[in-house]
């Protein structure tokens, strides 16, 4: 995952409002007027956040007859997962290898009483 990417796509789920945009369409498609239901804003204003995920990559937009149905893009949450994922396993080996430092100091203490 690139620089960029990476930061297109944690600029565009900073926002709470695009992140349970993430979470209504990870049960399925939905139209903008299904999407704007659950939001006290206008749709011009949800329409705003539609396009920050749709520019990082988060969402498709189709159209159907009068509709626009949008729907999840989940390779850019993949990538991401991916990239912490990394972070994730070196912080656990080091936790490890302080763990069985630790657990020596510990022996130690213990044959010097």
């Amino acid at each position: 995952m690139t620089a960029d990417t990476l930061s297109t796509t944690l600029f565009a789920l900073a926002d709470p409002t695009r992140r349970s945009i993430i979470s209504r369409l990870n049960t399925g498609d939905a139209t903008v007027s299904e999407i704007a239901e659950p939001f006290d804003m206008s749709l011009p204003g949800v329409s705003k956040h539609l396009k920050v995920l749709e520019k990082a990559g988060l969402i498709r937009r189709s159209k159907e007859a009068q509709w626009r149905r949008c729907h999840l893009n989940p390779e850019p949450l993949k990538k991401l997962a991916d990239w912490v994922e990394e972070y994730r396993q070196q912080w656990e080996e080091r936790f490890d290898r302080l763990d069985g430092y630790l657990a020596e100091l510990q022996m130690e203490e213990g044959e010097k009483e």
